[in-house]
C-alpha cells in the first residue's frame, strides 16, 4: 500500500498536469496533417463509388429502354413535354442520352452516366428542366408555360369537392400493361430508380387521396417507344414491335397479332 506521501506527491503532479494540452513531438503540424489525409481518403473512395461506371446493371449503353410517363396536375393530365433535345443536341442529351419524342414516352438509351443504378428519374427531370419536390413542382420556360406548382398555395380539389392543400406524389407501375401493381413516392423523386424496361409513371400534383391515373401513353407504349428504332424490332415488357419505314407495323402481344399500314 502506498504511503500517505507518496499519495500526496501523486496528486500535487496531477494538480500540475490539470489543463495542460498534451503535445505531439514536433507540435501540432502531424495531426493535422493525418486529419486531412483521412478525411481526402474518405472523399475520394465516395467519388470513386459514385464515378465508377454501372457495366454490369441493367441499363446499360447497349439497352434502348422505353417508360411510359405522365404529369397529371389537380384532375388532368398535362401535355406532354415537348421537344426531342436532339435538334439541336442540348448539353444534357450529350450528357444523358435521354430525351422523349413529344409523346409521353421516356425513351432511355443512356451513356454511361445514366446506366445501372444511376438510372434514376431526376436526370430525365433535368434534361427538361423540372422539379419535383416536396414542396412545388415547377417547369422552366420552355415546358408548360414555366408554371410552378407550389405546396402551400395552389390547391386542388379532393374527393368531395372541396378545394384543399395539395401535395406532388410520383406512382411507379413496374409493368405499363399492369396497372394493378404500383408504388406511391411522396418525397426524393429525383431518386426513383428506372430498373426495368416498360415501365409507367405519372408524375402528380394532387389533394391527398385522389386516385391518380396511369399514363395515357401507357396503352401504346410498345408502338411509341418504336418511333426512333426504324427498321428494327423491338421487344418491350413482352410485347414485340417490328417497324419498317414505308411499310407495316407489326405488334405482337399475348398471342394477338395486329398488323397496320405504314
Amino acid at each position: 500500500m502506498a504511503s500517505g506521501s507518496s499519495a500526496k506527491k501523486v496528486a500535487r503532479l496531477a494538480q500540475k498536469g490539470k489543463g495542460k494540452k498534451v503535445r505531439f513531438q514536433g507540435g501540432t503540424l502531424f495531426p493535422s496533417v493525418m486529419a486531412i489525409v483521412v478525411v481526402l481518403g474518405v472523399a475520394l473512395v465516395a467519388y470513386a463509388r459514385q464515378s465508377a461506371p454501372s457495366t454490369n446493371v441493367p441499363p446499360t449503353i447497349n439497352d434502348h429502354w422505353h417508360v411510359s410517363y405522365g404529369i397529371y396536375v389537380c384532375d388532368k393530365f398535362l401535355p406532354n413535354l415537348t421537344g426531342t433535345l436532339e435538334d439541336p443536341v442540348s448539353p444534357s442529351y450529350q450528357k444523358y442520352n435521354i430525351h422523349s419524342h413529344d409523346d409521353g414516352v421516356i425513351h432511355w438509351h443512356p451513356s454511361a452516366l445514366a446506366t445501372g443504378n444511376r438510372a434514376r428519374l431526376g436526370l430525365f427531370l433535368e434534361s427538361y428542366g423540372i422539379k419535383a419536390n416536396t414542396k412545388e413542382l415547377s417547369f422552366d420556360s420552355t415546358q408548360n408555360g414555366g408554371k410552378s406548382y407550389k405546396v402551400d398555395s395552389d390547391k386542388c380539389k379532393d374527393k368531395s369537392g372541396k378545394l384543399v392543400n395539395a401535395q406532388v406524389q410520383v406512382i411507379v407501375w413496374d409493368q405499363y400493361d399492369n396497372p394493378n401493381k404500383s408504388k406511391k413516392f411522396i418525397t426524393d423523386f429525383d431518386n426513383i430508380r428506372i430498373d426495368k424496361d416498360g415501365m409507367a409513371m405519372t408524375i402528380a400534383y394532387v389533394a391527398p387521396g385522389v386516385t391518380i391515373p396511369m399514363p395515357e401513353s401507357a396503352v401504346n407504349l410498345p408502338e411509341l417507344g418504336a418511333a426512333d428504332t426504324v427498321g428494327t424490332s423491338t421487344t418491350i415488357a413482352g410485347a414485340t414491335t417490328t417497324t419498317v419505314k414505308g411499310a407495316t407495323t407489326t405488334t405482337v402481344k399475348s398471342n394477338v397479332t395486329t398488323t397496320t399500314g405504314g
